[in-house]
Parts: C-alpha cells; sequence; structure tokens
C-alpha cells in the first residue's frame, strides 16, 4: 500500500496512484516486458490493511477484456509472511490478448523477484 515507494523497486508497476479504499478507482503505469507504458485504470474491489488487495480493470466496458488482480498478506508467525497474488481474465475477448496476457504475467514475475529482493534488504 506503499504507492509512492513503487517506482524505487517495482519493475512492473512503475505508478500506481488513486484511492485505498474499495470502490475508489486506481491509476497505474504498466511497463511491460518489450519496455512499451500502458496506463490502466481499475476500480479497488478489496483493500483490507496487511491482508488483502484487489481490483478490477476493464477494456471499454466489462465483458470484453477484464482482469481482476490480487494481493494476499498471510502471517505464518515468526515474522514470516506469505505473499500471494494472481491475477484472473475473463471476457469475449481474452482469445485475442493472448500475448496481453503473456506479458503480463512476465510483468508481475519481475516484480516478485524485486519484492523478494527489497524484502530481503529491510530485513538485513
Amino acid at each position: 500500500m506503499d504507492f509512492s515507494s513503487f517506482p524505487d523497486w517495482n519493475p512492473f508497476i512503475r505508478l500506481i496512484g488513486g484511492g485505498h479504499q474499495a470502490g475508489e478507482s486506481l491509476r497505474l503505469t504498466l511497463k511491460v516486458p518489450d519496455g512499451m507504458e500502458m496506463t490502466i485504470g481499475p476500480q479497488i474491489l478489496k483493500a483490507e490493511p496487511n491482508k488483502e488487495f484487489r481490483w478490477k480493470g476493464k477494456l471499454i466496458i466489462s465483458g470484453l477484456f477484464d482482469g481482476e488482480h490480487y494481493f494476499k498478506l498471510i502471517d505464518l508467525g515468526d515474522g514470516r509472511t506469505q505473499f500471494i497474488h494472481g491475477e484472473q481474465f475473463s471476457g469475449i475477448l481474452v482469445g485475442l490478448f493472448g500475448g496481453t496476457v503473456a506479458k503480463t504475467k512476465i510483468g508481475f514475475e519481475k516484480m516478485n523477484q524485486a519484492l523478494k529482493k527489497r524484502c530481503e534488504e529491510i530485513k538485513n
């Protein structure tokens, strides 16, 4: 939820701003693996501090090409936290956007690696 620090460590979500509560909109600038940037404006579905953050974006109108993304934090005790995130795409145009889905997956994998590195640096 520390949106202001994203440009410092996140290679995929370069900028994020907007609301922090369910029902509010976000503004994200994504840098996809081919170097192109795109801006999206998903709506926040769930915002439970230190537990879950979920948004849903759409292409023009719902049902064409929608993406629901979630981030979950699970306290494992003993100072450890499990981070889970994923995205589910739906809509009648999903088949046409296979390349976008693949690039998104690569982008989030790069984000995972950068987040792991950041957490390890903060811990030490």
